[in-house]
């Protein structure tokens, strides 16, 4: 956060200010959109992270929603990233990566936006600029990740019935439509509670781990020409430790979101799971996404850390 108000001395004791004047550059928080500003700086952000790493996400669909074998040019192999990838490429060609990019663009981009744009309102009217400790990194992540979440859940399920190839949708639009003629406001809304359960601890453990990795770094350094690097790094190791965690509960919602009539219930799936992969089935598709959300998250942070600082929220 900038300063909003510059002290400067002053000949007059008996100023309001106690001795200090507020200069003309008084910083009016409504009046300079800062909501704005971080909204479109996050939306941006989610924007070059999505298109750059949807293939990884496309792959840990396809690997959550998959037997243990897979063909390969008519071979039968075991299932793996690689395979996925490749049976991709042989089916639908490179094009065929970035399957289901509308409605992870449509998820994505508002919803990272709206997640910084939270965060940001947060720590100015709460924390007051001042860097969060660890309990009140991780209520402010795991808040602002539900909201936004809980907003955009119709397009998240879309966004895993393109990625698995199992539904033949035309565009968003007619998804949405379909989905709601069909199976209501329930399919509309199907895997929710895994989906918080994935991205609300997700995200406050994310940001608990990024913040409190940047106070290992001197101010000078995260103020230098490094900083994007140094930002990015932060994001890596914040990315991973966050990921391991949840995923049992993006496998959950996969499922459930593919399958809303055979699991009705939150329980229901993780009994199917343990039953047909046991406890290595909690994890399938981890790698991948893995990569995909840590590499995503620690791209948008240090786009939205450079943006920020451009355009004066920092």
């Amino acid at each position: 956060m900038i300063d909003h108000i510059e002290d400067v001395e002053s000949g007059d004791p008996n100023s309001k200010s106690g001795g200090h004047k507020v200069t003309s550059q008084k910083y009016d928080y409504l009046a300079d959109y800062p909501i704005i500003k971080a909204f479109l700086a996050g939306s941006f952000s989610g924007t070059c992270s999505t298109v750059l790493f949807q293939p990884l996400d496309l792959v840990k669909t396809r690997l959550q929603n998959t037997p243990t074998k897979i063909s390969v040019n008519g071979r039968h192999g075991a299932i793996s990233m690689l395979s996925i990838f490749a049976n991709i490429v042989q089916q639908d060609h490179i094009k065929g990566l970035w399957k289901g990019m509308v409605p992870s663009l449509a998820r994505c981009v508002p919803g990272v936006g709206l997640y910084f744009c939270i965060l940001d309102y947060t720590k100015f009217h709460y924390l007051k600029g001042k860097t969060p400790t660890a309990l009140e990194s991780v209520t402010m992540g795991f808040c602002a990740r539900s909201l936004s979440g809980a907003i955009l859940i119709p397009i998240t399920v879309v966004k895993t019935r393109f990625e698995s190839g199992v539904y033949d949708y035309n565009s968003l639009a007619s998804a949405l439509k379909q989905i709601y003629r069909t199976e209501g406001i329930r399919g509309m809304t199907c895997g929710l509670v895994p989906t918080l359960f994935r991205d609300a601890p997700f995200s406050g453990l994310y940001l608990m781990f990024y913040n409190q990795t940047k106070q290992l770094v001197s101010r000078d350094l995260l103020n230098s020409p490094y900083s994007s690097p140094i930002h990015f790094s932060c994001g890596l190791t914040a990315g991973i430790l966050a990921s391991i965690v949840t995923q049992p509960a993006d496998v959950l919602k996969t499922k459930m979101q593919l399958y809303p009539n055979k699991f009705n219930n939150l329980w229901s799936v993780i009994v199917y799971v343990q039953g047909n992969y046991g406890i290595r089935g909690f994890f399938k598709g981890m790698v991948p996404r893995t990569l995909r959300r840590t590499l995503m998250a620690a791209m948008a942070w240090t786009v939205y850390e450079k943006i920020s600082t451009k355009i004066g929220l920092k």
